[in-house]
């Protein structure tokens, strides 16, 4: 079974409509399957016209709140990505064999 995990690496921050102001995350989707690991990176960008409710302070965000506001089904679509690379892994995929023509021998 594997365990995946959500990560921000990075943050692009305006000095509207407040100092600090998230316009941009970078994030990735990790996952873990026994010792078969795989990973994908994914972008949200942020727009103050869809901000609802006060802004948090950049000092005061978590890495928690700033994956929740990554649509769950970005994350949902990158875990099935990560899953894919890591089935790959345990089982390769079969590739054709390019063989000689028997008449060219």
């Amino acid at each position: 079974m594997t365990t995946f995990t959500t990560t921000i690496t990075s943050m692009y921050t305006l000095d509207t409509p407040d100092p600090g102001y998230v316009v941009n995350a970078l994030w990735q989707v990790t996952g873990v399957d026994g010792s078969n690991t795989a990973s994908i990176g994914g972008n949200t960008t942020f727009n103050s016209a869809d901000q609802t409710g006060p802004v948090t302070p950049y000092a005061s965000l978590t890495q928690a709140q700033v994956i929740g506001w990554i649509p769950e089904s970005a994350i949902t679509s990158a875990q099935a990505c990560v899953q894919g690379q890591i089935d790959s892994i345990i089982t390769p995929p079969v590739s054709p064999a390019n063989t000689a023509l028997p008449w060219s021998n």
